[in-house]
This record gives structure tokens, C-alpha cells and sequence, in this order.
């Protein structure tokens, strides 16, 4: 895979690896964060997934927490016995349950707001507004890209 030249004609390492390169220390940084409240940096995001979309399905929910579906059940079995989510049958489909945000999981969100939103603002620290701006909507862009 050839990659873009950079100002000045240099070719760097190659934006998967960056991109690759940077979400491992915002796993480390986030698992490290949250590791107090006795949970993973991938329950925390199944968590901030169900606070922005309650009621869904164990497969929707690892889908948009980006882990299987057996990774997805131990971590609905891990969280439903902590109290921060609960099962309800689905009223659209009987067979099925969804899944939604216990208090107890809202006050854990609420309680590590602060600190999750500081790591995301010492990420982009070197950044101008605009450039975070950015680097969001190229995320997005890529993302959209990929899907």
C-alpha cells in the first residue's frame, strides 16, 4: 500500500498504523482510568453505547461496542451481576430481551465524565479548535468510508 506523501515529500508511517498506533493508548489510558470502578475500558464504552442508545440488543450493542457476540454475552453477564445494566423482554419480540442502563450504571458514567472528557481533551491538547474539529469530521469521513 503506497502512502500519501507529506508536506515536504517525506513518506511517515502509514495512517492505519498512526490511527492503529493511537487507539491502543486510549485503551491503556481509559482501562487505567476506569480500573477503580472495577470495570474494562470495553464494558465503560458498552456502558456510554447504552446511554446513548437504551433498550437494545446484545447483537446491536457488541456491534456498536465493537466486540463479538460471545465477548458481548460474558460482558452483559459481567455488568447485569454489578447492577449497571438490567434485561427486559423486547415488547416487539418476545424471544428476545434488550438490554438497558441501570442507575447504578449512570452514576458510574456520571462519576468518570470528567475524568473520560480531560484524557480526550489532553489527546488533542497540542490542537487548535478547528483542528479538533477536524480531526473529528476525518474520523467520521474514514468511518463512513469503511462501513
Amino acid at each position: 500500500m503506497t502512502r500519501p506523501a507529506e508536506p515536504g515529500g517525506e513518506r511517515g508511517p502509514s495512517l492505519l498504523y498512526l490511527l492503529k498506533r493511537a487507539e491502543l493508548v486510549v485503551r491503556a489510558r481509559l482501562e487505567e482510568l476506569v480500573r477503580p470502578a472495577g470495570i474494562t475500558a470495553l464494558q465503560y464504552t458498552a456502558l456510554t453505547v447504552l446511554e446513548r442508545h437504551d433498550g437494545v440488543s446484545a447483537a446491536q450493542l457488541a456491534r456498536d461496542s465493537f466486540v463479538t457476540a460471545q465477548t458481548m454475552a460474558d460482558m452483559v453477564r459481567a455488568l447485569e451481576g454489578r447492577g449497571l445494566i438490567r434485561r427486559e423482554p423486547n415488547p416487539r419480540n418476545r424471544r428476545e430481551k434488550v438490554i438497558l442502563l441501570a442507575d447504578a450504571g449512570r452514576r458510574l458514567l456520571a462519576e468518570y465524565a470528567e475524568p473520560v472528557r480531560a484524557l480526550e481533551e489532553r489527546m488533542v491538547e497540542e490542537l487548535r479548535p478547528e483542528e479538533v474539529a477536524g480531526f473529528r469530521e476525518a474520523l467520521k469521513s474514514a468511518h463512513r468510508s469503511l462501513s
